[in-house]
């Protein structure tokens, strides 16, 4: 599948769930690990404000790209994130979305407004 680079560079991004692990088997518990580096990876729930719009959105990040320290509410960044859209079949039906991930997640500060930088 295709993978998207995102443009965050005029975003807000706020934390709103804090880093979990992320679970690949409900029933055992078995974490997800990345497929190439075979790292643990972690989930975190983000709401990403731009032009107007916001979602919310769940982000996948490999453990050790997770800042300590991350409070929730405050401004975060995710260099490399990327967007891919995925569909498959459970139980019978058609399911689709978008994943997202990213390399890192840090602190990160509010964009300051174009008529104010500078």
């Amino acid at each position: 599948m295709r993978v998207i680079r995102v443009d965050v560079s005029s975003a807000t991004i706020l934390l709103t769930e804090a880093p979990a692990p992320k679970v690949r088997d409900r029933q055992t518990g078995e974490i997800a690990k990345d497929a190439v580096s075979g790292e643990a990876l972690m989930t975190v729930g983000v709401v990403y404000i731009d032009e107007g719009d916001s979602s919310i959105v769940q982000v996948t990040i490999p453990e050790s790209g997770v800042t300590e320290g991350l409070t929730v509410g405050t401004p975060v960044s995710l260099p490399g994130l990327v967007a891919r859209p995925w569909e498959s079949v459970f139980n019978g039906q058609q399911r689709h979305g978008i994943a997202y991930r990213a390399t890192a997640i840090a602190p990160g500060a509010f964009p300051v407004p174009a008529a104010q930088a500078g």
